[in-house]
């Protein structure tokens, strides 16, 4: 919980010192936009952390987007298949990915590195292969204009994203720190042997920290295509995966496992988009920002690592 206030505080700090050097920051416009994005962006860094909490990592995250994108917009456009149905099958499709992960890491003991890295590959090339590597959309929605408006659309002047991020915290939450299969996953997170010897079934919680991975990024996906309207299959979600790691290690998750909250995942994403923002409004190069994600991760790796030594110490 110390970690969580910490975090809360310097994301306070962190917008007040943003809205200072940049008054547009607080602009009506900018706060849904950044709103919005944290919705989408905190949807799947809670499926990330979750993961990386039972001692896992999903590199495959950004190439899963450029995929579902692809077949969302293949079958709505160019099959005109019916909205329902196709959500259906690329969020069923997203957790089977997912599913496949946690079986190569579990059954054959393949290291989860290994496995999402090459599917970050895998995916990425499927996607361009299937379109021919053309830039796909939806146009204007015509006849899927339900789905389209969960992504752009705004209820009592919030975002939906962000609102459906609230939904799937508070059932993550309840699932991770309020049910027993929470507790087994950080067991696993803390000494996955010693877990197994209890009597729990370490390899099926290990597989279900995968599907809700998988899960939660099939629904960033189809938010993420509507929200840009333009899926290009050889750089849409390039790098995201960063961003849930990211998210999840400055929230006060453990790359060694058996560490991280909800709340501090999502203060984390929030924390990754405004520091987006700040590039964005201070004019600094778009080509900074995995520079800057790439420092975020090393600083939250570095912090970890301080707080491990001190407790240790004490």
């Amino acid at each position: 919980m110390k970690k969580e206030k910490g975090i809360f505080i310097i994301f306070v700090i962190l917008c007040v010192l943003v809205a200072i050097g940049n008054p547009n920051f607080l602009s009506p416009a900018n706060l849904k936009n950044t709103t919005r994005l944290i919705g989408i962006f905190g949807i799947f860094s809670i499926g990330s952390g979750i993961v990386i909490i039972a001692r896992g990592i999903d590199l495959s995250v950004g190439s899963v987007f450029s995929l579902i994108g692809v077949i969302l917009s293949m079958l709505l456009v160019k099959h005109q298949v019916a909205w329902p149905l196709a959500m259906l099958i690329v969020l069923a499709l997203a957790t089977l990915i997912g599913c496949f992960h946690g079986t190569l890491v579990t059954k054959y003991k393949i290291q989860a590195f290994i496995v999402t890295l090459c599917g970050l590959l895998f995916y990425r090339g499927i996607a361009r292969f299937i379109s021919n590597d053309v830039t796909m959309g939806f146009g204007y929605g015509e006849g899927f204009s339900i789905v389209q408006y969960l992504a752009t659309g705004n209820l009592w002047g919030i975002p939906l994203p962000f609102i459906l991020m609230l939904i799937i915290s508070v059932l993550a939450w309840v699932f991770l720190h309020k049910s027993v299969y929470g507790r087994y996953i950080f067991a696993i997170g803390r000494n996955e042997e010693a877990t197994y010897f209890s009597g729990i079934n370490t390899d099926r919680m290990i597989m279900l920290t995968y599907a809700i991975c998988g899960l939660l990024a099939g629904i960033s996906g189809v938010l993420l295509a509507f929200y840009t309207n333009a899926i290009a299959p050889s750089s849409h979600g390039n790098f995201y995966e960063l961003y849930g790691i990211a998210a999840a290690v400055l929230g006060g998750c453990s790359l060694k496992g058996g560490e991280g909250s909800i709340g501090g995942i999502i203060i984390g994403a929030a924390m990754l988009q405004v520091i987006q923002n700040l590039v964005n409004l201070l004019g600094i190069p778009s080509s900074l920002n995995f520079a800057v994600m790439g420092i975020v991760i090393l600083i939250g790796v570095l912090a970890d690592k301080f707080l491990v030594n001190r407790q240790m110490s004490k």
